[in-house]
């Protein structure tokens, strides 16, 4: 049986252990990043250690065209599993940080994301079989002053990703969105919000975050937070404080 997983933002991170954690369990990968190097060391690496097939696609999902090059390089496998992680967050205020990296941002975090639901997300639903796991974040669930166009970004994921697994799931494919609070990647750094208080304080480990929302996705589930204190929070806390309030304490948790 065909046990394909195309993975978005594998070179490192979250993305990196959701490709070693498919491979220990016996299935094959469609691996992509900017970084072609890190895509081949990851390869190597697993198809030696637990002898499936590994093919790397190295190109920047979030240029123009990307996405449809990306899918069309896959052309012959059947993907049974999407994880779409890729994306970047940018700390500073709205006007500060500059147009052209806000809509950078979104040509990643928010088009790629739908151009590859679509494009993978029909052959899935016309086979009747299929899994998708959209990596998004605890700032879903708040507006965030600071990072305004990354927290609403993520926004959009955790709302499109249920919206799809109601109209896919009687066709047999389940979407499933991941929404970590902050992990110990490189994203603090790429983001400048290395200095922060709210970065440093007992990051989770990318190995356990993958394994958690992999297996979330195995089971079919539709929204879910690998930090249990967080859930609580932010399910059932933050929606009963005023929405000012919320916005404040998320900015004084951001600042340097």
């Amino acid at each position: 049986m065909s046990n394909t997983a195309l993975i978005t933002g594998a070179s490192s991170g979250i993305g990196r252990e959701f490709a070693r954690y498919h491979a220990a369990k016996g299935g094959d990968l469609i691996i992509t990043a900017r970084r072609g190097n890190k895509l081949d060391e990851l390869k190597g690496e697993l198809e030696s250690k637990h002898g499936i097939k590994v093919k790397t696609i190295p190109l920047d999902l979030g240029a123009s065209g990307a996405a449809k090059a990306l899918y069309d390089a896959t052309q012959g496998a059947q993907i049974d599993i999407l994880i779409n992680n890729a994306g970047f967050g940018g700390h500073g205020t709205f006007l500060d940080r500059g147009l052209e990296a806000d809509m950078t941002m979104l040509d990643l975090n928010v088009a790629a994301l739908v151009q590859l639901c679509h494009l993978v997300g029909k052959d899935m639903v016309a086979r009747g079989s299929g899994k998708v796991l959209n990596v998004s974040s605890t700032g879903a669930y708040q507006p965030g002053p600071l990072q305004a166009t990354y927290f609403a970004t993520k926004a959009f994921v955790s709302t499109l990703s249920p919206a799809l697994d109601f109209e896919w799931r009687p066709y047999g494919v389940t979407v499933t969105t991941l929404e970590p609070g902050f992990v110990d990647t490189e994203f603090a750094q790429s983001a400048a919000m290395d200095q922060l208080s709210m970065t440093q304080d007992n990051p989770a480990a990318p190995e356990n975050v993958a394994k958690f929302g992999y297996d979330a996705m195995l089971k079919g589930k539709l929204r879910v937070i690998n930090d249990r204190k967080m859930r609580f929070m932010l399910n059932w806390l933050v929606p009963l404080l005023p929405r000012r309030m919320v916005m404040k304490m998320v900015y004084d948790m951001q600042m340097k």
